[in-house]
């Protein structure tokens, strides 16, 4: 009997290997199967390069013609950057395609278009799987608005620094460089301009390889020190948050810096995140890591843009500091945000645990 699920599995790792690279498209890998081996592997690997079915396609040759081929999402049907995949499986003989999930995206049919073409095609293999891999991706297509995960590190007592404001390192090692891992993958790191301030991080990937992500930084009367770490080595690929309360003179400067400024709206006297997220998801951000401090995170959850929580427990106690969250302005336990769909973790000598809101 085929193993439908150990080839898709075997999809999905080769999907996952175009992280942090193919955004705004989605991770997309391809398997070939014939008479119980594998002829041929492809994943999507940049934006605007082939697509994994065409990659694994190339790879099978003629060995693709009366062949099995799993994807673990729908194969596009329309023309894009690239000529549609429908056409070139049929063309290439595969007799059978098992695909994990339907795409969002209202302009693919891939499923359907082969179908009438006369090949066989099965789907819902592992899919939640695959609706996990592509969360992102999700998000975007079917809202225009980005994926936004709230990330902190805190220690059992739920303090991201002690009371001096020194959090230099609350995790570990392995801890840390799983964020830098997670920065690589995401499309944007978000913080509030009091961590930059304080801190002046410089949030790259140092500790891995990959790319680093966009920066962007909540800044609701632009504070920010024009020689900020942030400002100097990435400010290209910089974004600042701001609102009509910033002086134009500096907004000026930053812009000759190569800086990006984003003048939105405020709400409550603070940049309006809702309308931000807007705004980057218009800008084909598809996803966005907040690492900011009590303040920022707390914003992120009030105003209802936060589809995802990471919080890192660090088994040791502090006392009075710096908590992870600022008000959330809930005066009854039976009013508490409950998180769904909890995942935990152990990442070195620290508890991950994922939830979403």
């Amino acid at each position: 009997m085929i193993s439908h699920r150990k080839y898709m599995e075997l999809a999905l790792s080769l999907a996952a290997r175009g992280r942090g690279d193919v955004s705004p498209n989605p991770l997309v890998g391809a398997l070939i199967v014939k008479r119980g081996r594998i002829v041929g592997r492809g994943w999507h690997k940049k934006c605007g390069d082939a697509h994994a079915e065409v990659c694994a396609l190339k790879e099978a040759g003629r060995k693709a013609k009366d062949s099995i081929m799993y994807v673990n999402l729908e194969p596009c049907s329309h023309w894009g950057r690239t000529p549609p995949c429908t056409e070139q499986i049929v063309s290439a003989g595969v007799r059978e395609v098992v695909v994990a999930m339907k795409d969002p995206n209202p302009k693919v049919n891939g499923y359907q278009e082969l179908k009438f073409r006369g090949i066989k095609t099965r789907i819902g293999i592992l899919e939640e799987e695959a609706k996990k891999l592509n969360e992102p991706y999700i998000k975007w297509i079917r809202s225009k608005r980005p994926l936004v995960v709230v990330k902190a590190a805190m220690s059992l007592d739920g303090q991201i620094a002690t009371r001096t404001g020194d959090s230099k390192y609350i995790t570990g090692r392995e801890a840390r460089k799983f964020v830098h891992e997670l920065r690589a993958e995401y499309d944007a790191v978000m913080v509030g301009i009091n961590t930059v301030l304080k801190d002046n991080p410089q949030l790259t990937v140092r500790l891995v390889k990959g790319r680093n992500p966009i920066k962007i930084v909540v800044d609701t009367k632009l504070k920010i020190n024009a020689n900020a770490k942030i400002i100097k080595n990435e400010g290209s690929k910089l974004i600042i948050a701001t609102s009509k309360k910033a002086p134009k003179t500096k907004v000026k400067r930053l812009l000759q810096k190569g800086v990006h400024v984003l003048v939105v709206d405020a709400k409550n006297g603070k940049v309006d995140l809702k309308q931000l997220v807007k705004e980057l998801g218009k800008r084909d951000i598809c996803s966005i890591l907040v690492e900011g401090g009590a303040e920022l995170n707390a914003e992120a959850i009030k105003s209802g843009i936060t589809d995802k929580v990471l919080f890192f427990i660090s088994p040791q106690f502090i006392g009075k500091g710096l908590g992870a969250l600022g008000d959330l302005g809930i005066n009854k336990v039976d009013k508490s945000i409950k998180l769904k769909d909890l995942d935990y973790r152990k990442i070195g000598r620290d508890i991950l645990i994922e939830g979403y809101l």
